[in-house]
């Protein structure tokens, strides 16, 4: 019997644990407002902290960046946060962000969608080197039912320049969007495990009635975006909508217990909405 896909995993965790991803972000003001040092050690503490509070939630992110920053260090916490995330019953969504093309797409593709250390539930992508220049990491996460949540609209405020960009008569993000659909579509060799994601404090949004995956929605919370906003984003459908948060959460710390609680009162501040 082959095993399910992402899509079917992540749809699964949802239901029964709630719509909510958590973010590990150990941000050096983060980690010094938990009274704990900036080097590696600290950043494992914080990582064990995290996976703790977090057992039994549907999907984490950990945000790769505030792992890389330690060099070899940092990735050996990394490696052993996926694994104690998994051993939790969690999805893990590393935010990762990579693109590039050909044979360097290849390696990224192998090292965050293959069979290694660093491989996780699904990956976060960037597309603006063409969606085409994606497929390695299609291809490689599909081999293996892995996701990928391709950024689309984002945020800050240097993006729209970009994202809102016409090309014919779709801007450049919704043309993202409709080439993510298009892959979920064709459904090979499993659907929806292509998602996309959306900043939460945008004022325009893409079309997302037809993106037949996950939407990835950062910046609830502290970053200015409200829950009660998420409900028919885009014209998403009931159940697409996966609000993501870090900040709102993390700063509750270092108790693990008080972490917990905060993640929990935003899920279940989400879960009707979306």
């Amino acid at each position: 019997m082959t095993e399910p896909g992402f899509g079917a995993r992540l749809a699964a965790a949802i239901g029964a644990r709630g719509p909510l991803c958590l973010g590990i972000d150990p941000h050096p003001e983060l980690l010094r407002a938990w009274d704990l040092p900036i080097s590696a050690d600290g950043l494992a503490r914080f990582s064990e902290i995290c996976v703790r509070a977090y057992a039994g939630f549907a999907i984490v992110k950990p945000q790769v960046a505030f792992f890389e920053a330690y060099g070899s260090a940092g990735f050996a916490v990394l490696e052993n946060t996926i694994v104690g995330l998994r051993e939790a019953g969690v999805l893990v969504l590393a935010d990762a962000k990579r693109g590039d093309i050909g044979s360097t797409m290849a390696a990224y593709a192998q090292a965050w969608a293959g069979t290694g250390p660093l491989a996780a539930d699904a990956v976060t992508a960037s597309p603006y080197l063409g969606f085409g220049s994606l497929q390695p990491l299609l291809d490689m996460a599909a081999a293996n039912g892995r996701g990928v949540f391709v950024l689309a609209a984002t945020s800050n405020p240097e993006g729209a320049s970009v994202q809102r960009a016409l090309t014919g008569e779709r801007t450049v993000a919704q043309s993202v969007v409709d080439d993510a659909a298009a892959v979920n579509r064709a459904g090979l060799p499993q659907p929806g495990s292509i998602g996309v994601v959306v900043g939460a404090t945008l004022d325009v949004v893409p079309d997302l009635s037809e993106v037949g995956g996950p939407v990835l929605v950062p910046g609830v919370g502290a970053q200015g975006g409200r829950p009660e906003a998420l409900g028919g984003l885009g014209g998403a459908r009931p159940g697409q909508i996966l609000p993501a948060v870090s900040r709102e959460v993390l700063r509750a710390g270092p108790d693990f217990a008080e972490v917990r609680t905060a993640a929990e009162k935003l899920r279940d501040a989400v879960a009707y909405l979306v």
